[in-house]
């Protein structure tokens, strides 16, 4: 932008006031798509409750505005990981949602002729691997050398996969056991971590706990112990 404002106002004989670009790069669109069998999701059923979460948010914009943020979850982090600019990714995605004056959600999901779970995500992403925070940064780096990824285009195709996967996944979560139980969960299991639980032992512990309704680092280790002495005992028989 402020190359080209000189050159822009002399054919135009006006005057440069605003030089800088805009954040909806709809001219680098990044498109990720996935078919999956109904069983690899939990069966017919859970891909029915998919497919009516995701009509539920392209029919109203307070549920796509939450849907779009659950995607954003992923994108987000791969974006900060990356030393890209998360906030402009962010401005981008949402005006683009929004462009045909009524706010959607980024994905799409329907069920294909031979009864499998298709997705899709379009959206602008505007993202480097060279200069600032990609350079700069060592961790920006190293993300990156692990993503493997040669160009800011694999960049962007990573990136939207993770959005449609993180989207997935917690479109299934809402058609099984809802997100409040899928938190637990995983609370349960962090939980279990900090009691000193290692291996099956995480997910022996958090079961007990969530199926109890206590979930504290004290009652984790209190588990722990007798799962442990069970096993000795096991052993010594």
């Amino acid at each position: 932008a402020e190359a080209v404002a000189p050159r822009l106002a002399a054919i135009t004989g006006g005057r440069f006031r605003l030089r800088i670009i805009s954040n909806l790069a709809d001219k680098r669109l990044v498109r990720a798509w996935t078919r999956i069998p109904p069983e690899a999701v939990g069966g017919e059923d859970i891909v029915k409750g998919i497919i009516e979460a995701w009509a539920f948010a392209d029919a109203d914009p307070y549920r796509a505005a939450t849907h779009n943020k659950g995607i954003m979850n992923g994108v987000d982090a791969v974006v900060i990981a990356t030393g890209n600019d998360w906030r402009a990714v962010e401005a981008g995605a949402h005006a683009y949602a929004a462009r045909t004056g009524r706010y959607k959600p980024l994905s799409t999901w329907e069920i294909d002729e031979e009864g499998y779970l298709v997705g899709s995500l379009e959206m602008p992403l505007a993202v480097g691997i060279v200069g600032g925070a990609t350079r700069t940064n060592p961790l920006a780096r190293i993300a990156i050398k692990i993503l493997g990824v040669k160009t800011a285009q694999e960049l962007a195709e990573v990136i939207g996969a993770v959005g449609l996967v993180q989207n997935l996944a917690a479109l299934r979560a809402l058609a099984a056991e809802g997100i409040q139980a899928g938190h637990m969960s995983l609370h349960a299991k962090n939980i279990a971590v900090m009691a000193g639980a290692v291996g099956d032992e995480i997910d022996l512990v958090a079961e007990r706990m969530v199926r109890e309704k206590i979930i504290r680092v004290d009652k984790a280790k209190e588990i722990l112990e007798e799962i442990r002495k069970t096993g000795k005992s096991s052993k010594a028989t």
